[in-house]
């Protein structure tokens, strides 16, 4: 029998890994164990736009998070959530009441021999993931990334398009890889931090702490504006 499930999140990186269900969907046959049937998109507060776009797609919104809470029954989630902070509390939110997070790997990624990937990851097209690697809990590949070998993401953990994690670093929990980012061999990033679009990181990074550039240098929180952060940072609220 199919799995039924609900997508999380109806912004831009919501609708990038309901193309991941619908690609795993595509290589498997219908009434297969393995076959997902999404119920429909949950979110607290989608845009006119994104509503559109998922009713384009033949998606429902289905109310946000709480409504589905209210639900008797728990079930299965699929998290489209961009943000480790945000994913964080909603993935909580919900398995906390009993729901099942679901782990999707698109069918193009290369997966090598790894020693773990945690419930809820998503794993986009394109992604390499080399050997000896470990993914924690809701670790997010978007497409085209590279995590080299005997490296660790842990919990919450979202690498964005065209990142390169070099091998053997450790990424701690509720990091953001910015799109295109390069981080190089052997470093750690704590947990909290942010690695900026195009950044370079030579050093290790410390937690709680923002670095963009070449190679990449921390960033004062209180001199970053609105406008700099989603230039150089990349966003982080899809």
């Amino acid at each position: 029998m199919p799995i039924e499930a609900v997508l999380i999140g109806a912004g831009g990186f919501g609708r990038e890994v309901l193309d991941v269900v619908e690609a795993c969907n595509a290589s498997q046959r219908h009434g297969t164990d393995k076959y997902i049937r999404l119920l429909g998109v949950v979110d607290d507060s989608p845009s006119d736009v994104n509503l559109n776009r998922l009713k384009d797609r033949g998606y429902d919104h289905l109310g946000g998070v709480e409504d589905i809470l209210a639900q008797k029954t728990a079930g299965n989630f699929v998290l489209g959530i961009g943000d480790p902070k945000v994913k964080r509390g909603v993935a909580e939110r919900l398995e906390n009441a009993g729901w099942h997070p679901m782990t999707v790997v698109h069918p193009s990624a290369v997966v090598g021999s790894v020693r773990a990937i945690g419930a809820g990851a998503i794993i986009c097209g394109g992604v390499q993931l080399s050997t000896n690697t470990r993914l924690g809990r809701h670790v997010h590949l978007n497409p085209n990334s590279t995590i080299g070998h005997d490296t660790v993401l842990e919990d919450f953990v979202s690498v964005n398009p065209g990142a390169i994690v070099s091998g053997d670093v450790l990424v701690q929990s509720r990091t953001l890889i910015g799109a295109g980012a390069i981080i190089l061999q052997q470093l750690s990033i704590g947990e909290d931090a942010l690695v900026g679009a195009g950044a370079c990181v030579t050093r290790s990074v410390a937690a709680d702490t923002v670095v963009i550039g070449v190679p990449a240098r921390p960033v004062d929180h209180s001199i970053l504006t609105a406008a700099n952060t989603s230039r150089e940072v990349q966003e982080i609220d899809e």
